[in-house]
């Protein structure tokens, strides 16, 4: 199987051949198809198994394929992560799929100053890459809205309940429209879950 198979556009294809890429991963053959139609999923991959570009392309995809708002950009992709080393590879992931689209992302962590951060996001942006306490202090700060939020990202899952990250978690997705995609995405679900995928009519989140 090609990437030519699971439905990107043009722009993803040649991202995706820059790269060196011409035949897609176990777990991106799994569940870009299921993210481009709408579907919840809860997924678990080995790292190095392209996990990462299984949710960047699809959601790069969906994103692409609606009309821009116009003015300032409402944050419609929101992705999790439980450690600044893991969201700033995320970022990378979606800058370098999403190269030939017009989205705008930017990745917000903690251990830096946030005044960079919060100047990025008032130039509007499309998919924001976080860490949960990074987060939680822009949205104290008011210097982020989560209302329009369509996919919902946690990435490496289980580590972030495991960090003790529930109760963040908890206070975000009380900030996020209750009506939205939600993507579960982890290298560690289960010892028997490695390289497995479910499709699932509703996350309870």
């Amino acid at each position: 199987m090609s990437f030519n198979t699971l439905g990107l556009s043009t722009e993803l294809l040649h991202a995706v051949a820059d790269q060196g890429y011409s035949e897609p991963t176990p777990i991106q053959i799994q569940a870009i198809p299921p993210i481009l139609q709408g579907r919840d999923i809860m997924a678990s991959a080995q790292t190095g198994t392209g996990k990462t570009a299984g949710f960047t392309l699809p959601i790069l995809q969906r994103l692409s394929a609606q009309a821009l708002a116009k003015g300032r950009r409402p944050i419609r992709v929101l992705i999790l992560t439980p450690t600044r080393e893991l969201a700033t590879q995320v970022g990378e992931s979606v800058h370098t799929y999403g190269k030939y689209l017009p989205l705008r992302s930017t990745v917000i962590f903690g251990g830096v100053k946030i005044n960079p951060q919060i100047a990025k996001l008032r130039q509007g942006v499309d998919i924001l890459v976080a860490t949960p306490g990074r987060l939680l202090d822009h949205v104290g700060q008011k210097t982020l809205d989560l209302s329009q939020v369509e996919i919902l990202v946690l990435d490496e899952a289980d580590r972030m309940l495991d960090m003790g990250f529930v109760h963040d978690i908890r206070k975000i997705l009380a900030l996020v429209p209750q009506h939205r995609q939600t993507l579960m995405f982890s290298a560690t679900f289960s010892p028997r879950s490695k390289g497995s995928l479910t499709i699932c009519s509703g996350l309870p989140l």
